[in-house]
């Protein structure tokens, strides 16, 4: 869309209200709430979903409650409300690899001082990534190369919203399902998973036995043993959701890194590591704090964990340099687009245009010069203001503020080119961190002298600002089509930032608390990078972090899983990332997601059958859309709410069984049943709303 021609969807020269005292109170308020959702669904399946959409569509439904309202007001709402998912995207991301890495102890990162830290990278990062936007606005917006694929569905959302067609209902239903379904799993009603261990018979492995010069046996050969850990998708209309979402092809891959860890990796190494877990079985153990009946399932838990994580890291690692490296083009053509659109903003004249108007320039770059000394503060905060560290933070923050403004331009372009949801910011974080880690390393800096820290540190500043800076400009871009003004935006999404980074930490900290008391109780691995709280982002970060700095990590895990993502990249595997998490994550998480990907190929099917045309095929995806979405939101604002009564320590269990809840394996069974139900609403509804072919129809590209 060029300047000259395009004409925005409320003339510039139409003033109507925007930024209303209620159109800014319900933005924060979706900001937390979405920013929330998304925190848990991040720390749990390693990805999370665009907040674009939902704001749009609850900030409509919302506004609708007042009188007079308008498509600025809406437009404002949405703005500000999607920011929160930005802020908890890049928190997630990073925040947890304090705690992973032992820097930080779950008790430190539930005190005020932890808060306080925590609040600081959210709230700086955010704030440098919506100044570098600002800066590159008006350039990036109006260039016509630049498709903005969710922004332009987005503005089309909020222009059918005008005629009453929101679509709202569908999400506030599927929220109460899923809020409903997560409800009764947690009084145990429901079996979230079901697992059954399968025993191989014991054996050597003929070969492999080795005589000595005397002829007697030096070496009776490869003793063999365990078995295969079989498991079923967990029950959870969230993660049933993020497959719907993705589509079966990428939560076919997902689920393929799944099976190769828990069909491959776990019952390979099990095989030769079971006579040395043998004399184990059936012993008391102290696992997570708790003596326990040690079993072949734990040892499974345990190889996967210890051994089969790593390898998943270091394929993470080496499929992040790959993604960075397919982007080449677009990365170096958004660095130097990024050192041209600053010149022409800085001789920039304002314009009187309403429809063009940013915060001051002048403002900008005063902001960002302070925001750069507070950078260096920061991190020599973090490194105790020790005067041996005074260089190293002055270098980190160096980093962080010519990396973030690249970084923040590169997602903004990345953004315009492929949307937000393909926005691949945990490998412009990683980048960032091995740069800062080396320069750590050339400096001499320990992780006694808090070397691990700082590198976190700019990690985290740096995936916070790409995060909001990518969505911010995707905000914009909707705001330009739409007739918004920029200025307006950009306060409005700093006061979202604002609270956002204030009030996020909370949702962390209960989710991170809540799962450790619950994890003492059940006996298993709790907290940030455990069983259930998995943080995959943040895990490598931690892991690459503290290898590179303190040199505590098995390396030839590590090559194993570069070598084999190398593999995948050689049978050119769509993304091998995505492989890579399905690795990581528990094999419950992955399958209850490629469920999700069936559901979502059963309507591709029936569309294909129906030969339904692109303004249905528009429709039936927006509907699918909204009703995948509000089953993650429902879930996880449920999850949130029980994970608070456990970090409460609320024993609700307990004070509606007593000493005996339900534990029988056949309660999977009405899992399943529920499994069948939540499939046939997503596929029933969105078919149901395909609508008259010659009808036009909004397209929700996810």
């Amino acid at each position: 869309m060029s300047s000259t021609s395009f004409k925005p969807f409320i003339p510039p020269e139409k003033n109507l209200k925007e930024f209303t005292l209620r159109a800014l109170l319900i933005g924060l308020f979706l900001a937390v709430l979405l920013g929330a959702a998304n925190a848990y669904l991040g720390l749990k399946a390693g990805m999370t979903i665009a907040a674009t959409y939902p704001a749009a569509v609850l900030g409509m439904a919302l506004l609708r409650l007042f009188r007079d309202h308008n498509i600025l007001e809406e437009n404002i709402i949405r703005t500000v409300g999607s920011i929160g998912e930005s802020v908890a995207a890049g928190a997630i991301f990073t925040l947890p690899a304090f705690t992973i890495a032992a820097v930080w102890s779950d008790e430190f990162f539930s005190s005020f001082e932890g808060y306080i830290r925590s609040s600081v990278i959210m709230l700086v990062g955010g704030i440098i990534g919506i100044m570098f936007v600002t800066l590159l606005r008006r350039v990036m917006v109006e260039d016509h190369e630049l498709p903005f694929p969710e922004s332009v569905a987005a503005s089309e959302i909020h222009k059918a919203g005008r005629s009453g067609t929101t679509g709202a209902k569908y999400l506030f239903y599927a929220m109460g399902i899923g809020g409903v379904i997560q409800f009764i799993k947690e009084f145990k009603l429901f079996a979230e998973t079901w697992e059954y261990f399968t025993r191989f018979s014991a054996k050597i492995i003929p070969g492999t036995a080795l005589t000595g010069e005397a002829s007697s046996t030096a070496y009776a050969g490869v003793s063999t043993g365990g078995g295969f850990l079989l498991k079923t998708p967990s029950l959870s209309p969230a993660f049933l959701g993020v497959g719907y979402i993705i589509g079966p092809r990428l939560a076919a891959l997902n689920f393929a890194g799944g099976v190769l860890a828990w069909g491959l990796f776990v019952p390979l190494i099990m095989l030769h590591l079971a006579p040395q877990f043998e004399p184990l079985i059936g012993q008391q153990i102290e696992i997570a704090g708790k003596l326990t009946e040690y079993t072949w399932t734990h040892a499974a838990n345990s190889i996967f964990g210890n051994i089969v994580r790593p390898i998943a890291i270091g394929g993470m690692l080496m499929a992040a340099l790959y993604t960075l490296y397919k982007m080449r083009a677009s990365l170096f053509g958004g660095i130097k687009r990024s050192v041209e659109d600053v010149r022409k903003a800085a001789t920039a004249e304002q314009t009187t245009l309403r429809t063009d108007r940013d915060i001051d320039v002048k403002t900008v770059f005063i902001s960002l010069a302070g925001l750069a000394v507070v950078t260096f503060f920061v991190y020599w905060w973090f490194m105790d203001f020790t005067s041996e560290n005074l260089l190293p933070a002055l270098v980190a923050a160096l980093v962080m503020m010519i990396a973030g403004f690249f970084f923040a331009a590169v997602s903004g372009y990345l953004v315009g080119l492929i949307g937000s949801s393909n926005n691949p910011i945990s490998g412009l974080t990683l980048t960032t961190l091995v740069v800062a880690a080396l320069l750590m390393v050339v400096l001499g800096v320990s992780r006694d002298q808090g070397g691990v820290a700082v590198v976190l540190a700019v990690a985290g500043l740096i995936c916070v600002s790409a995060a909001v800076a990518g969505e911010m400009l995707q905000d914009l871009k909707v705001g330009y089509i739409l007739g918004g003004t920029p200025w307006r935006m950009q306060v409005g999404d700093l006061l979202g930032v604002f609270v956002s980074a204030l009030v996020l930490w909370v949702p962390l900290i209960i989710l991170n608390e809540g799962d450790l008391i619950k994890a003492k109780a059940e006996g298993y691995v709790g907290g940030f990078g455990g069983d259930v709280l998995a943080a995959p982002q943040a895990t490598l970060m931690a892991k690459l972090s503290a290898g590179i700095v303190s040199g505590d990590m098995v390396w030839p895990l590590i090559i194993v899983g570069i070598i084999m993502s190398i593999g995948f990249i050689l049978l050119n595997v769509r993304s091998p990332m995505l492989v890579c998490v399905g690795m990581y994550l528990s094999f419950g998480t992955v399958a209850a997601i490629f469920v999700g990907g069936l559901i979502r190929g059963i309507i591709d099917m029936f569309i294909a059958r129906r030969k339904f045309n692109d303004n249905q095929k528009s429709r039936i995806d927006n509907r699918g859309t909204l009703l995948a979405s509000g089953l993650i939101a429902g879930e996880a604002l449920m999850g949130l709410l029980f994970a608070g009564l456990a970090f409460f320590e609320v024993d609700y269990i307990k004070a509606v069984w007593g000493d005996a809840p339900p534990d029988s394996p056949y309660l999977y069974l009405l899992s399943v049943a529920v499994f069948f139900g939540l499939g046939y609403l997503l596929v029933k509804l969105p078919l149901n709303n395909a609508g008259d072919p010659d009808e036009p129809a909004v397209q929700v590209n996810v």
